[in-house]
């Protein structure tokens, strides 16, 4: 049989990585990761997997981010016993990150059942996995150096390569053997870009039969931010935000970007550019990411000034809930930088509760937003959102700096790719919406046959063929519509009606127009019939 390769994730969106190379000899999984976004994508990560977990012979992760590896403890608890493969260091992380996946799950499960009982709906969710569950999957992660390579499973071994994204990150070189010469193929995972701070420049070499590359920023082409450039523009929303008196709030993911923004806040206090303030790390996660990139720092760039950053008078980590609470209560101008990235769980839900609503306040965003995520939602201008089952209307200043992603843009994916040929049956553009999908498909026309670039949807399934990639006869079916993936969902639509709504309600000229207004709505709801 021709190599099979299946995608159950990160294909047409960009979450929930998850690639599947069946052989004749053995199966492999590269990343297992979980799905964020709208409702109707996170909904995903409570399903069954569309495979047997305990078929599955061996896993290679690219790095440690959840969206590559947060159902690695879902995959073991469903049956799956083989080693799990990457680097030291994402082994490290991931020993962080999904112990604090498994107990936001436990805390937001917790939360919900307890509103649910007390609206009279006695039906008890389960979380997908639990801390415990996070902490027995550990034992079957196997360290593998870069540029070694190393038995996978029969038939199939691998290498590793620094892609530059994240602490440990690597895109993945797999050799499937055949009758002929083995099959070569890359899995890029997420590549790095242009002047990272802490990463060095992306690798991997070259000569493959077929390539899955990320698109991410497919679309987007930033500007050549050099450090000196990134810092001066994070200097002028530093001042701006103090101006304006009320906190400096960061969404941020919890490695790697928490720890760049950082060294660059340290670094402007540290010369005189902007005043010295109080810098607070609100994320338990974020904490111990610090300590293993500290364990980790010979592998970094300029491990001496995130050193230096670390030990400022100026940082402040908040452990406890109690010391997270407390900010809320701080007075005067400061930075919090709090996870998630997006917006999505975790303590900068609380934080936002506490300064949405103050014009005083400022909201920075540093990192990509996914569809249907409240960081979406307040980077497209939302003038209220619900947090917590709270209504709060938007008036603090909402600011994005684009400088401190780790994915490639679209001209730097495009030349890393350049690098990688000959290419010679297929490309697969993965992890990325549509928009960055068909933008990198065009842009990569001088470089690649049209016909060579694939762009699958979610539970897509191509064998590896000398002559191609085709897709075979009997066809896997997808567990949610391509539309529904990398978009808001009605969930989103619903949400945003409620506050619609409300706020009709609340602006309507008196005490009449407002029951004209709900016996309307009451009347739609009814099919346009009578109102009782």
């Amino acid at each position: 049989m021709h190599p099979r390769l299946s995608f159950h994730g990160a294909a047409g969106g960009v979450t929930g990585s998850c690639f599947r190379l069946e052989t004749a000899q053995s199966c492999v999984l590269i990343d297992c990761g979980m799905f964020q976004g709208s409702k109707s994508e996170k909904e995903l990560n409570y399903r069954a997997f569309p495979f047997r977990p305990a078929d599955i012979d061996a896993v290679l992760l690219t790095h440690a981010h959840i969206d590559h590896s947060g159902l690695l403890p879902k995959l073991v608890k469903d049956g799956f016993t083989g080693p799990i493969i990457t680097t030291q260091a994402s082994i490290d992380l991931c020993a962080i990150m999904l112990r604090d996946s498994g107990h936001i799950q436990e805390l937001e499960v917790e939360q919900l059942n307890r509103r649910n009982a007390r609206r009279g709906r006695n039906h008890r969710l389960e979380p997908i996995y639990t801390a415990e569950d996070a902490r027995s999957c550990l034992v079957q992660f196997r360290p593998v150096a870069y540029r070694e390579w190393t038995s996978v499973a029969a038939g199939v071994r691998a290498r590793f390569w620094n892609a530059g994204h994240l602490l440990g990150s690597a895109s993945i070189e797999v050799e499937v053997e055949s009758d002929s010469r083995p099959l070569r193929i890359l899995f890029s995972g997420d590549v790095g870009p242009a002047h990272a701070l802490l990463e060095r420049s992306p690798e991997a070499p070259y000569d493959f039969d077929y390539i899955l590359c990320e698109a991410t920023y497919g679309d987007r082409d930033r500007i050549d931010a050099t450090p000196e450039y990134r810092r001066t523009c994070l200097s002028q929303e530093v001042k701006a935000a103090h101006l304006r008196g009320g906190a400096l709030v960061i969404p941020s993911f919890a490695v790697e970007r928490t720890q760049e923004l950082l060294v660059d806040l340290f670094t402007l206090m540290d010369s005189g550019d902007v005043a010295p303030v109080p810098i607070y790390i609100d994320s338990p996660l974020a904490t111990q990411a610090t300590k293993a990139f500290e364990r980790h720092a010979g592998e970094l760039q300029n491990s001496q000034e995130f050193l230096k950053a670390l030990r400022s008078k100026q940082v402040r980590f908040t452990e406890t809930t109690e010391q997270s609470k407390a900010l809320d209560s701080v007075n005067g101008f400061h930075v919090i930088i709090a996870a998630s990235g997006m917006c999505e769980a975790g303590r900068i839900r609380h934080r936002l509760r506490n300064w949405l609503w103050r014009e005083e306040a400022t909201v920075l965003f540093v990192g990509f937003q996914a569809q249907g995520t409240l960081g979406r939602i307040l980077q497209e201008g939302a003038k209220r959102v619900r947090i917590q089952g709270d209504d709060i209307e938007v008036k603090a200043q909402i600011r994005s700096l684009d400088f401190y992603s780790g994915h490639a843009d679209g001209p730097e994916l495009v030349t890393w790719l350049g690098e990688r040929r000959p290419v010679h049956n297929g490309l697969f553009l993965v992890h990325g919406e549509w928009q960055a999908l068909e933008a990198m498909r065009q842009a990569l026309q001088g470089i690649l046959r049209p016909g060579q670039i694939i762009i699958p949807q979610l539970d897509d399934a191509y064998e590896l063929t000398p002559g191609g990639a085709r897709r075979p006869k009997i066809l896997q079916p997808q567990r949610i519509a391509s539309h529904d993936i990398g978009r808001p969902d009605w969930h989103n639509d619903l949400a945003k009606l409620v506050l619609d709504i409300g706020d009709a309600i609340d602006q309507a000229a008196d005490e009449k127009a407002r029951a004209i207004l709900i016996r309307n709505l009451r009347r739609a709801l009814n099919g346009g019939g009578k109102t009782a």
